[in-house]
């Protein structure tokens, strides 16, 4: 039997609290895995839940979650939960989901959500914004959109991200986050199919035809989702046409994986930037 295309793939491995004395996976468990590919799906559309919700006026209830098992999955086992939207009604969301060992079906299943008043939580229909959406994501198409400018076209947004990821998040003094640099960079901003901007960075000029990226934030709930991946993209493009020849940037300690993986190689000592551990990373164009 060949196994049918899912657009969301969530992997995980069996960890030792999740089974039994005979190291197979509690039953309830495999719900929790549908639950967090949930989570995912609403990451890869590029949606804040909350905040997505909050706009949409409304919000989304488990209806129905049916379970159908045909095999068991064991401690330290490698798994792969499968999700797509099936359907979706008036005020209804019908999505199928399966759990994967290789190509083994483990689990298949069956979930149902209702749009509802977050306050009385009867039906609403499903915002056209949210059907649109969904329906680009499942048909493969881009659900992000990024716009390039100055700092007087997108400055509020990303002057709002910045705010939110390293002043509020990262406690980094406003004093030190914003600067000249500003008003002469190009600014790059992602949104998503509601129109919140949810990642940013900005490229500037330096002597020798060398461009520098900085202030790379992303929304706290769509990280590892691939936009800031996209939105470097989009700077490094724009470094390129613009005749650099390379591109250099500061990069926190913590997400040096993430740059590297991108191409970028470090250079030189790790050093101290406004109270967090970084160093230089540089990439060829």
């Amino acid at each position: 039997m060949k196994r049918p295309d899912f657009r969301l793939v969530h992997r995980l491995r069996v960890r030792w609290a999740e089974v039994d004395l005979q190291k197979i996976v509690f039953n309830a468990h495999y719900l929790m895995y549908f639950d967090t590919a949930i989570t995912d799906y609403w990451r890869a559309l590029g949606l804040p839940f909350e905040e997505a919700m909050l706009q949409l006026g409304g919000e989304l209830y488990v209806k129905k979650a049916s379970l159908e098992f045909h095999g068991s999955a064991r401690f330290e086992d490698q798994l792969e939960i499968a999700l797509k939207c099936d359907r979706v009604g008036k005020s209804s969301m019908n999505f199928s989901g399966a759990i994967f060992r290789g190509d083994q079906l483990l689990v298949s299943c069956e979930l149902v959500y209702v749009f509802a008043d977050p306050a009385s939580q009867t039906s609403r229909p499903v915002p056209d914004a949210l059907r649109t959406l969904v329906a680009y994501f499942e048909a493969g198409d881009a659900v992000l959109e990024i716009k390039t400018g100055d700092w007087t076209a997108l400055g509020h947004p990303a002057a709002a991200l910045r705010a939110a990821v390293f002043v509020q998040e990262q406690g980094i003094a406003p004093e030190f986050e914003w600067d000249e640099a500003d008003s002469s960079a190009l600014h790059a901003v992602a949104y998503n199919g509601l129109g919140q901007a949810i990642a940013t960075g900005r490229l500037m000029s330096l002597a020798g035809r060398q461009g520098k990226i900085s202030r790379m934030a992303v929304h706290r709930a769509v990280r590892g989702s691939r936009v800031g991946q996209r939105l470097l993209a989009v700077l490094l493009e724009a470094a390129r046409q613009r005749g650099d020849f390379e591109v250099v940037l500061h990069a926190q300690r913590s997400v040096e994986g993430f740059y590297l993986r991108q191409g970028f190689l470090s250079r030189g000592d790790a050093f101290d930037e406004v109270g967090i551990a970084h160093i230089e990373m540089v990439k060829t164009l």
